[in-house]
């Protein structure tokens, strides 16, 4: 997938669409400063937004071919504009999540919308528990987030989420291990 010319495509539309959205998966972790190989665009956005923006992916050649309550898959016949995914935002959660997303500068004179990195920690969450052959790369990205920002992040938070999955015990272990941690 060619990131930038795909995010070029869109995020403009966003705006101009008003498309509430934050960045998530993969492709944030690199915009959060803990980055990782990705294929993909993942994508959290309000509900009431979902027609707008399948105008707009369809527009741009997309095919939806999954949609469920929670989740659509886009795809693109051609190579380098990749698969999107979208996280559907309507429980009070997700909802909190985009409202405290953060606009950070992506390429020379853009930026980007990506959620917090708690509440990537919590998505991140909500896939180990709902998927357990994801736990290996689930559980890499949730430590390499608590690395990068230690005793910065909201381990409130990220607790809630972890007791959300009855998994708290493993919050309290990430605490230890990097909630005395300053920003590396």
């Amino acid at each position: 997938m060619d990131f930038e010319h795909v995010l070029k495509a869109l995020l403009q539309q966003f705006e101009q669409r008003r498309i509430r959205y934050g960045v998530i998966g993969g492709f944030a972790l690199g915009l959060l400063g803990a980055p990782r190989s990705t294929m993909d665009l993942d994508f959290l956005v309000h509900r009431e937004d979902l027609e707008a923006l399948h105008q707009l992916l369809s527009r741009l050649g997309y095919q939806r071919d999954v949609l469920l309550e929670n989740v659509s898959q886009y795809f693109h016949p051609a190579r380098p504009f990749g698969s999107i995914d979208v996280i559907h935002a309507f429980r009070p959660y997700a909802l909190d999540m985009l409202a405290r997303a953060r606009t950070v500068p992506y390429a020379e004179t853009s930026s980007i919308r990506v959620i917090e990195p708690e509440d990537i920690i919590g998505l991140k969450v909500q896939a180990l528990a709902n998927n357990p052959a994801r736990r290996a790369q689930e559980t890499a990205d949730i430590e390499a987030l608590a690395s990068r920002y230690g005793r910065q992040l909201d381990w409130n938070r990220i607790q809630l989420y972890y007791d959300l999955f009855e998994l708290g015990q493993e919050a309290t272990t990430l605490r230890a291990q990097y909630g005395q941690q300053d920003q590396s």
